[in-house]
């Protein structure tokens, strides 16, 4: 039987594709930028004939009903990093966290999801019926299509169809496919102000030409790619492909040809950022896509020369210790592939990672320091000290590293707003840091 055969005859409406969840079955479906948002809400509007049905997923930032207190003893979710929509889901009791390295998100798969069902948005297909999982789903979505016994296909045609490594899945390997247009889920490039654009300075005068670049979520990461511009010959080995990535590739900026490792290829686990960032990635072959188990893996992240890791934080204590997931008992975002990259970057040649954040922020009118010398009860340090190297903030950047806890001290008050540098010794004397 051809392809297209079997395309028509496995074809279904999100309403009679979602027929096939039964009480209690656990459905994979979607993270970030590649989720089955129709066959989410097809699946919600069968609430009143299911009881104990589990989504699990990552990023979910849609304020979905799955996560309104309506959807309780019908649905429940589970995560493994938490977006807008998921700290709702928290925040009522229906989604539960866990915590781990991307590196090892076989482990959440196998241990934590355990789906029998999987919703996967991918590509329209190709002339031989494969499609591609789109702008995320090359990080894991082949490894939960072979853990569930039913897979459920959401062609999206604004879907881009990336080149890589488990990349792609045929019309054979499902048992239902919907047609679904959707736009994913996109992340805004929002204006540079002088404090960010002061700070990634700091981090850009230490990035040398010809490095390999992993950038992490968030205005602070972005700085720092759009002010990498008069620099020559980089290269991407990074979980996530941003707009200021894309815009340094078009200024001839970034060519991955120094590379030491997949010369001339950019390689990335997703995509996620404005439409325009999807169309650029569809169709490229200068991109290598491949699952988070080989990207994020610290001994392939060392594989590239001169590697560079810019990761970003809500608070670093005064032992150098990194909250940048959950603060004060408010689960954030997650660990991500944070450690993995800051461990890579320094096991390379030549290699440096920065731990990047403002000296300080305000709340409804508020200012508090970003440098503090304790966390607020309920946060979980992500980053440990002992695996830290360069911090940054608008006031300058340090290698903790080669410093001595009251060096280390005294280093970090020196990237607080001056408002705060009084308080924060006086705390670093009662905890012994400095004499």
């Amino acid at each position: 039987m051809d392809w297209k055969t079997q395309y028509q005859e496995k074809l279904r409406t999100p309403a009679q594709a979602v027929q096939v969840v039964r009480n209690g079955d656990r459905i994979y479906a979607g993270t970030s930028s590649s989720i089955a948002y129709p066959l989410i809400d097809a699946l919600y509007q069968r609430r009143d004939e299911l009881e104990g049905v589990v989504l699990c997923h990552g990023m979910i930032n849609r304020q979905l009903p799955i996560f309104t207190p309506e959807a309780k003893g019908h649905f429940s979710t589970t995560t493994y990093f938490a977006g807008a929509g998921c700290r709702t889901g928290i925040q009522n009791g229906l989604t539960t966290f866990t915590s781990f390295h991307l590196s090892q998100i076989d482990l959440w798969c196998r241990e934590v999801a355990r789906p029998n069902i999987a919703f996967l948005e991918v590509s329209p297909p190709d002339e031989e019926g494969y499609m591609s999982y789109g702008a995320y789903g090359t990080t894991f979505h082949d490894y939960v299509r072979e853990l569930a016994g039913t897979v459920v296909l959401q062609v999206n045609p604004n879907a881009p169809y990336v080149y890589g490594e488990k990349n792609k899945i045929h019309i054979s390997q499902a048992d239902i496919v919907v047609e679904a247009a959707d736009q994913s889920d996109m992340v805004p490039n929002l204006p540079l102000d002088e404090t960010l654009e002061t700070l990634s300075s700091h981090i850009v005068a230490l990035i040398p030409d010809g490095a390999t670049l992993q950038l992490g979520l968030g205005g602070i990461s972005n700085a720092v790619g759009f002010g990498l511009r008069e620099k020559n010959d980089l290269g991407i080995h990074t979980e996530m492909y941003t707009d200021s990535m894309m815009e340094l590739t078009k200024l001839g900026v970034v060519t991955n040809r120094r590379k030491s490792f997949l010369p001339g290829k950019a390689v990335t686990s997703f995509a996620l950022g404005t439409r325009a960032l999807y169309d650029y990635v569809d169709h490229n072959p200068d991109f290598h896509f491949a699952p988070f188990s080989f990207v994020n893996d610290p001994y392939t992240i060392a594989r590239n020369d001169n590697m560079i890791s810019v990761n970003t934080a809500m608070a670093v204590d005064l032992y150098g210790q990194v909250a940048a997931d959950c603060l004060g008992g408010k689960q954030q975002s997650a660990v991500g592939g944070q450690v993995d990259y800051v461990r890579g970057a320094q096991m390379s040649k030549g290699g440096k990672s920065f731990i990047a954040l403002t000296s300080s922020h305000k709340k409804n009118g508020v200012s508090s320091s970003r440098i503090v010398s304790s966390f607020p009860a309920g946060t979980a340090v992500t980053t440990a000290r002992s695996d830290v190297q360069y911090v940054a903030t608008e006031y300058g950047c340090v290698n903790l590293k080669v410093l001595t806890m009251g060096d280390r001290a005294r280093a970090l008050i020196s990237l607080a707003h001056p408002d705060f540098r009084d308080e924060l010794t006086e705390d670093a004397k009662r905890l012994g840091l400095l004499p």
